[in-house]
């Protein structure tokens, strides 16, 4: 039996002797670039069935067929924490849409702020750099990347029972503050909010530490760029709260 050297997902169906079809761009990927052939073994996921090892039955340039054969990773999905950031140059967004998904983020949200200073925000395009990041780390749930929405709009339509941290970085002089967040809140959905390059506006500052749900905290006393400060959070949250405990 060949060695799987390939993770696809697929929005499909997973199963004992499940077939699964695959479109123009997946057959591209594994024929073309992998150079797999009829026989071929690949790693499937579907977010939801856990990872399956399928056999490649038809390979063509724009269309092909595999057949699941055994489960090789149960599913595991990841806690019930939001990643909320503020979009920031293309490459660094990548990064961030990447690394919560490697951390477990269960949802990702982009928020324009009032200092949010990125170009439109391709949200189809953050979907599948979730998902590629999701194949290459062995994973078995991709994150939804939603619409970007107004900061002002998400507070308002907060969800009941979800607790936001506020990654302040008026705060960065101050202790980081998980630990304090680990004793006095139990876990449960979170979610994390991180700011523009140009960190949010006194009004936002304000309305944030207003907030009976929100809990303010600094990432130590450095200040981070955006990027590291959402991989920071993520690990920190994870580490006093989250499923790495």
């Amino acid at each position: 039996m060949s060695e799987a050297k390939v993770r696809l997902y697929v929005d499909q169906p997973l199963g004992p002797g499940q077939p699964v079809s695959l479109n123009a761009d997946q057959a591209h990927y594994l024929f073309s670039v992998m150079r797999l052939g009829p026989g071929a073994a690949v790693l499937l996921f579907n977010g939801q069935a856990g990872e399956w090892r399928a056999t490649v039955e038809t390979a063509g340039k724009r269309a092909g067929s595999l057949r699941c054969a055994a489960q090789t990773a149960p599913q595991v999905m990841p806690p019930d924490l939001w990643l909320l950031f503020a979009p920031i140059k293309k490459a660094r967004t990548d990064f961030i849409v990447e690394k919560a998904v490697e951390l477990g983020a269960a949802r990702i949200v982009p928020v324009l702020t009032e200092f949010t200073n990125a170009e439109r925000v391709r949200v189809d395009r953050l979907q599948a750099h979730a998902v590629e990041a999701a194949e290459q780390s062995g994973g078995t749930f991709v994150p939804e990347v939603a619409e970007p929405v107004k900061l002002a709009r998400l507070l308002q339509d907060w969800p009941e029972g979800r607790r936001l941290i506020f990654c302040d970085e008026g705060l960065h002089d101050r202790p980081v503050g998980f630990g304090d967040l680990a004793a006095t809140d139990a876990p449960g959905p979170w979610a994390i909010l991180i700011g523009p390059e140009g960190g949010f506006s006194a009004a936002e500052r304000a309305r944030l530490h207003a907030l009976p749900f929100a809990r303010p905290v600094g990432l130590g006393p450095r200040i981070l760029r955006a990027d590291t400060a959402a991989v920071a959070a993520i690990t920190l949250w994870q580490a006093h709260l989250g499923d790495w405990r």
